[in-house]
């Protein structure tokens, strides 16, 4: 995907790898000009006990591309097994919503769904010990044909090792992709419609010590990055915690080095978080709206009304900070109607700019996946692998006419485009981000395109 972004999750792996004793090698083909040369070359240097392949995502979730991932990853998993006869375990949060269904795709040997910096150092012990598989949390593996999954058992990032971030070129990624993110919790206890990250991360919330976030971006900085955006589902749920870590920041005389943004919830968000978060560095926050109408809300499971919206917006002006709404168009029950209340609304508040995503992107072990499979009465694991969204049968085959129709090319909107040569929302080989960030540009990919004519 271009603009590059750094995989973090392998920069937290192998600290978890050396820490235990184990010796680690990253190939990384995001900036290979032949992956097969490169795997070849590779596997000659470097006889592996096992491979660990990453998968962040399996499609764009872009609803006018559909742009599908796998079946290159798969042709890699080809080329290594042609070269190194290592298992291969495949992870990553692309892979961790729906497993066994990459598993099957790919062909891979094992996996591991969600948290796995205990899980691949027990892995990789029980491989040097011929021990069992099953005691491995996380893990999925074949046995005679049926792939068998493990017992689930989230990380205590609290005792996870010091992240280091030195095992991936961050300095590298930074200069193609303006920015490095960085985590202060995982998974998510909420219960939205559509979204994939407490099936991939967890449904219970594991927080990371404030003076361990403040390492990270210490040692971020130090290799000469210093434009951050959070990982986190969202980074004001809990509140405490969110404040904790902006204190620390100041404390730490971080505030002044670098400049972040955050994903955030519209609820819980007052004067006194926009407050720390401005002391901290922070500089804009990308807000989870979905939608401008309270029974789309509703129905979307968002635990917020559209005046929580309303309150987002004064708070941010009042200190300072740029914002934007992501909208998610055409759920359940969405019409023309809900469509132009929530387009009004944004007009009114005047974010710097609106984010639409057209569809919802349908996941295995979502509400709307379970919602879907009781009205066909079907369980198609390798129909929602491929880019399968839902669209309210009142919207059909025209929601994209009609939200162009509605947004009357207000430029603070981004409109669903195929063309990689525009300013666009989709962050799979987008032209015009990757040509601004070789220009200098750096921050949040939203900040970026709405310099360029989107504000």
């Amino acid at each position: 995907m271009k603009p590059a972004i750094a995989p973090i999750g392998l920069d937290y792996l192998a600290d978890a790898l050396l820490a235990a004793g184990h010796n680690a090698r990253l190939l990384d083909l995001c900036f290979s000009e032949d992956p097969a040369t490169d795997i070849a070359a590779a596997c000659r240097s470097f006889a592996a006990d096992a491979i660990g392949v990453t998968i962040r995502n399996t499609d764009d979730c872009y609803f006018t591309s559909r742009s599908f991932f796998l079946p290159e990853i798969k042709r890699i998993l080809e080329l290594l097994r042609r070269h190194a006869n290592a298992p291969i375990v495949l992870g990553g949060v692309g892979f961790s919503i729906m497993p066994e269904a990459v598993m099957e795709f790919c062909e891979a040997d094992f996996g591991i769904a969600g948290d796995g910096e205990v899980a691949l150092v027990e892995f990789l012990n029980a491989l040097q010990r011929r021990g069992s598989w099953e005691t491995v949390p996380n893990l999925l593996f074949r046995e005679r044909g049926v792939i068998r999954r493990n017992r689930v058992e989230p990380a205590d990032l609290s005792q996870l090792p010091p992240r280091r971030r030195a095992f991936v070129d961050n300095r590298r990624y930074f200069a193609a992709g303006g920015q490095t993110g960085f985590e202060t919790k995982r998974g998510c206890p909420m219960s939205c419609l559509y979204c994939a990250d407490p099936v991939a991360k967890g449904r219970a919330t594991r927080w990371m010590p404030p003076s361990a976030v403040v390492a990270e971006l210490a040692a971020l900085l130090a290799q000469g990055v210093d434009h951050f955006h959070t990982c986190d589902s969202e980074f004001n749920l809990p509140a405490e915690h969110a404040l904790e870590v902006c204190r620390a920041m100041v404390a730490a005389g971080l505030a002044d080095k670098i400049r972040w943004y955050a994903y955030c919830a519209p609820k819980p968000f007052d004067d006194e978080m926009a407050a720390w978060f401005r002391r901290a560095g922070g500089v804009g926050i990308d807000f989870g709206a979905d939608s401008g109408n309270d029974e789309m809300l509703a129905r979307l499971g968002r635990p917020f009304a559209a005046a929580d919206l309303a309150d987002t917006a004064q708070i941010c002006r009042r200190h300072g900070i740029r914002f934007m709404y992501d909208l998610l168009l055409g759920g359940p029950g969405e019409t023309r109607e809900t469509l132009a209340e929530t387009i009004a609304l944004m007009r009114r508040l005047e974010p710097d700019c609106v984010g639409l995503s057209i569809g919802v992107r349908v996941y295995e072990g979502t509400p709307v996946a379970q919602l879907l499979s009781r009205a066909d009465g079907t369980e198609d694991r390798c129909r929602l692998l491929q880019p399968t969204f839902y669209v309210s049968p009142a919207l059909g085959p025209d929601i994209v006419d009609i939200v162009r129709e509605l947004v009357a090319g207000d430029p603070r909107f981004f409109l669903p485009q195929t063309s990689p040569d525009n300013a666009n929302y989709n962050y799979n080989d987008n032209t015009a981000l990757v040509q601004a960030i070789a220009a200098g540009a750096r921050g949040a990919y939203w900040d970026i395109l709405s310099g360029m004519g989107h504000s």
